[in-house]
């Protein structure tokens, strides 16, 4: 966690509200985007945050600038994580303006990427290790950036899921926690490495773009993963299969033994329990 940047979670894209606006085009932006507050600035300075509170018993034409708050908290873009979820922790602020030297806004990060940063399982390490794989394995000097990807592109390396884990992916990309997936991309072709899971729970949404790491090869040469998938008649997404009882091992565990969903309790001494 201390290693984790706020720049590697806050969001670039901001809604603001200009100092000289008034209280009635807060509301509206409101309206329009759903969010509850929003930083004020000056040009791109932030002077200030308002918040739907602030707008109690407040006149439409109030302006921003006597109803916002002047001193809020802010963060640098080199500010650890770990921080950030003190920060929000002690003070109960869910959201904070990111700024430079300047003041000027560069994003916000809020207490959803902080739960976000500690669900991600896609390690750096684990995205390096691969790529030290494929330089090894063939020789070559692939490339790493993260960005978009297309759902329907990938080309999958998995034959199987499980559905208790896809609930949990829909989920986590429903409240805008899913980690990123890996994958190798070739001229004209998209290799899912990792976020199987992931990925068929967007197709299953309607969601056409994931968030990757990209190890891009500039080569055309067939890897390893490509003729599993060949091997396994994998074309798409589509083509993974669900599987509906396929569930934790405790959980199958108590419908063997107890039946029509009776639970038998576990044996306390190590001697009576059944293998």
């Amino acid at each position: 966690m201390e290693k984790k940047r706020v720049r590697d979670y806050m969001t670039t894209d901001v809604d603001t509200v200009a100092l000289t606006g008034t209280a009635r085009e807060v509301i509206h932006a409101i309206r329009v985007t759903s969010h509850d507050g929003f930083p004020v600035v000056d040009g791109n300075v932030v002077v200030g945050y308002i918040a739907a509170r602030d707008l109690l018993f407040v006149h439409p034409d109030t302006p921003v600038r006597e109803i916002m708050s002047h001193h809020l908290i802010v963060a640098d873009p080199e500010m650890a994580i770990s921080d950030v979820a003190r920060v929000i922790i002690r003070s109960g602020i869910q959201k904070l303006p990111v700024v430079n030297e300047k003041n000027e806004l560069l994003g916000i990060i809020s207490n959803t990427d902080v739960v976000r940063s500690q669900i991600e399982h896609v390690s750096p390490e684990k995205v390096y290790k691969l790529m030290d794989t494929i330089e090894r394995l063939h020789e070559i000097k692939p490339h790493l950036s993260k960005g978009p990807v297309q759902v329907h592109m990938l080309l999958p390396t998995q034959s199987r899921i499980y559905m208790d884990e896809l609930e949990g992916r829909i989920y986590e990309i429903k409240k805008g926690l899913a980690e990123p997936v890996i994958v190798i991309k070739k001229p004209g072709r998209l290799i899912l490495v990792d976020g199987h899971h992931r990925a068929v729970a967007a197709r299953r949404l309607g969601i056409k773009i994931l968030e990757a790491y990209i190890i891009e090869i500039l080569e055309n040469l067939e890897l390893g993963l490509e003729r599993t998938a060949k091997a396994m008649n994998l074309k798409t997404i589509d083509d993974i299969q669900i599987m509906d009882y396929a569930r934790h091992p405790l959980v199958a565990g108590t419908h063997r033994f107890g039946g029509m969903g009776t639970v038998v309790p576990e044996p306390q001494d190590p001697s009576q329990r059944v293998s």
